[in-house]
């Protein structure tokens, strides 16, 4: 039997009897508790868990936690595309109604998804309204996105003008829109809406590097690798530095330490080059197309600054979807990446789009955890 509350961080006397179904008795004391599928059953969304959750979360099941997230964010609506590497992302903003009259004025500034603009108008003298959109989305440029594509629309509450649509295609991040509309009256009620589409500089696959080149016998090598019958001529000393495994490898414990030749296993050359690559001098750099291969070699071979390398490229440079992200965190303890997108959790929308994903069924229950307690935060 699994009771969602606790006696001292909430009341269990009678008047907790109506949202109750099973009564302790503790030294005469009656205790009014819910069972699991009961306290489900009176949770329908984010704001409810204030009543039937104790405030430290650490200290219930894991099983409870996940079941009473997975019920509540069931009832946020909203769409997204989740690919991996998102190639194009919707983005849609509609304003409340506005009065336009014979001063000029700032009328709303906002901002959606990146998207900041500052929208202005007055009527002039001959009736018309005189609108103005300036838009600024440098923060989804640095994001990645190199243009945005659709439409801005302006109403008129009272019928005024038809709807009156002005096609976007923008490159530039600072743009400006206006529209003269209506001849009727000196004050008209008005409200704008845009539905655009982000899209994403597309991603080149790296040119490949000559790992023959790279691994190279030289005066500074003194045992080979051979992957997939091929050779990789490396030192010793140096994969040790960067290496647990190598430096167990090489140790004179191992007979592997006093060969010249070693054969590594189960493991594809084109890989295993890229792993080595990372941290050679003149490395190659981490990409969304690597990264997860990347952290794969890194934790097989133990390589702790791969790992590093690769929790750089997701915080500042990547384009990779937040809900993958957050799993690629979790997966290969990345505490920083982590806490980002822990932070980055801040509606019940984003946490239905979460939901959705197959990442959120690969989440630990430690990290379920620390969602559940953000989504609680923000209400």
């Amino acid at each position: 039997m699994t009771g969602c509350g606790k006696m001292s961080l909430r009341k269990f006397d009678e008047s907790q009897k109506e949202v109750s179904d099973v009564i302790l008795v503790v030294q005469d004391t009656k205790f009014y508790v819910l069972k699991m599928t009961q306290c489900l059953s009176v949770i329908h969304n984010i704001y409810d868990v204030r009543v039937f959750l104790p405030g430290d979360l650490s200290d219930l099941d894991p099983s409870v936690v996940l079941a009473i997230l997975q019920k509540c964010v069931s009832h946020a609506t909203m769409t997204s595309e989740t690919a991996g590497t998102m190639t194009t992302k919707a983005i849609s903003y509609k304003s409340s109604q506005k009065t336009v009259s014979g001063n000029a004025s700032v009328l709303e500034t906002g901002e959606k998804d990146g998207i900041n603009h500052t929208w202005s108008g007055y009527v002039s003298s001959y009736n018309q309204a005189i609108l103005t959109w300036k838009f600024d989305w440098e923060d989804l440029k640095s994001q990645g996105v190199d243009r945005l594509v659709g439409q801005l629309i302006v109403r008129s509450a009272s019928a005024y003008w038809t709807p009156h649509k002005i096609d976007i295609d923008w490159t530039e991040t600072n743009k400006s829109v206006s529209a003269k509309l209506g001849s009727q009256t000196s004050s008209y009620i008005v409200t704008f809406e845009y539905k655009l589409t982000a899209h994403y500089a597309e991603l080149q696959l790296p040119e490949k590097s000559s790992y023959d080149k790279m691994f190279a016998a030289s005066d500074m090598t003194d045992a080979v690798l051979i992957v997939e019958g091929k050779k990789l001529n490396v030192n010793k000393a140096f994969l040790s530095i960067h290496s647990d495994y190598f430096k167990t490898l090489f140790s004179a414990n191992f007979k592997e330490g006093q060969m010249k030749e070693i054969e590594i296993k189960e493991v594809f050359y084109e890989d295993f080059g890229l792993l080595l690559s990372s941290f050679y001098p003149h490395p190659q750099f981490p990409n969304d197309l690597t990264v997860e291969k990347l952290l794969e070699m890194a934790r097989r071979f133990q390589v702790l600054s791969v790992i590093e390398i690769v929790e750089h490229h997701l915080l500042h440079i990547s384009r990779i979807a937040y809900e993958k992200m957050m799993w690629l965190a979790d997966e290969h303890a990345m505490p920083k990446l982590l806490e980002k997108c822990i932070r980055q959790m801040n509606s019940a929308e984003k946490a239905k789009i979460l939901k959705k994903t197959p990442e959120f069924k690969k989440l630990s229950d430690k990290t379920r955890l620390l969602v559940f307690e953000r989504l609680l935060e923000i209400i």
